[in-house]
């Protein structure tokens, strides 16, 4: 049952991070809304992951780490963002370090 909150906790922050450019620095009212909420809503439910038995260094590096994959994925697709040799990189060391997480997590 974390892992359902976990992917909650996923999907609404990168909901508030996609949210972030049309806040205009947080000069729009309705982005701006949905942004906090939606980083509230993340911490929420991440919280909820981690009370209901996930380990803190895993659940947030799981969180941050496939949050930043999935945000450098629509920034490429959506945003017009170039997606280089060196963000690669960066993604696949993220994901490495949460796989490594995970397995040592498992002993």
């Amino acid at each position: 049952m974390p892992y359902v909150f976990l992917v909650l906790a996923i999907v609404a922050e990168v909901v508030g991070t996609s949210l972030l450019k049309a806040t205009e620095g947080f000069t729009r009212l309705w982005p701006t809304v949905a942004c906090l909420a939606s980083y509230g809503a993340a911490f929420l439910a991440l919280a909820t992951a981690i009370a209901r038995g996930m380990n803190v260094g895993v659940g947030y590096a799981m969180w941050s780490g496939l949050g930043t994959t999935l945000i450098v994925l629509i920034g490429a697709l959506f945003l017009n963002e170039p997606l280089t040799a060196v963000k690669v990189l960066g993604v696949a060391l993220v994901v490495a370090g949460v796989v490594v997480l995970n397995l040592e997590g498992a002993h």
